[in-house]
């Protein structure tokens, strides 16, 4: 019997972001996936190290690389969209849902319960807390999508980065491992590669 999960995973690369915006460069969810699961396993190293947390960095790299994988089947919703209205909001997150637990459902029964743990949060007060960190690293990677675009003279994505500028400011007095990645390692993105050699 053949399983259909990690080919279905591996679909991602066929997935644009960014739809609706004109882009100097096309970003796909592997790409992103990728960039999100870095991110997040450094937010939990730097919470770990300057914080004193107790935060599983590899975990949250997985949960970063499996955090948009319902969009190999809704497709990846622009943002302005998909938080338009509450009705919305909440209509899309039972579609995502469904199409989590039709990936889930692609894997053999004895492999489900890992990669469900993996999709889905537990009570544990560290998971919410490293899952509110993969978010904050959801954001982070938006806005230095914005900032290359920005640097490669694309003004469309002026608004994008305002709001998402905004957004990752509030999160940064809840999250103060945002506000030392912002701090210490945003400037650099956009640079050329002989300013950052």
């Amino acid at each position: 019997m053949s399983f259909h999960f990690f080919a279905a995973i591996s679909r991602m690369k066929y997935i644009n972001r960014w739809a609706l915006m004109r882009n100097s460069r096309e970003e796909n969810l592997s790409e992103h996936s990728m960039e999100v699961a870095m991110i997040a396993h450094a937010l939990c190293v730097i919470g770990n190290t300057r914080f004193g947390k107790n935060l599983n960095p590899d975990r949250a790299a997985v949960v970063g690389i499996y955090h948009d994988a319902s969009e190999i089947i809704t497709g990846d919703m622009p943002t302005p969209v998909k938080y338009y209205s509450e009705d919305i909001r909440d209509a899309y997150k039972k579609v995502e849902a469904v199409a989590e637990y039709k990936l889930l459902n692609k894997l053999p029964s004895d492999m489900r319960e890992a990669y469900e743990e993996v999709f889905f949060s537990g009570d544990d007060p560290e998971d919410k807390y490293m899952r509110r960190l993969v978010k904050a690293a959801d954001k982070l990677s938006a806005l230095i999508k914005c900032i290359e675009e920005e640097k490669s003279g694309n003004t469309e994505f002026r608004k994008a980065k305002e709001s998402t500028e905004r957004t990752l400011g509030n999160m940064k007095e809840e999250l103060p491992e945002v506000a030392v990645f912002m701090d210490e390692f945003l400037p650099p993105y956009g640079k050329t590669l002989d300013e950052l050699s």
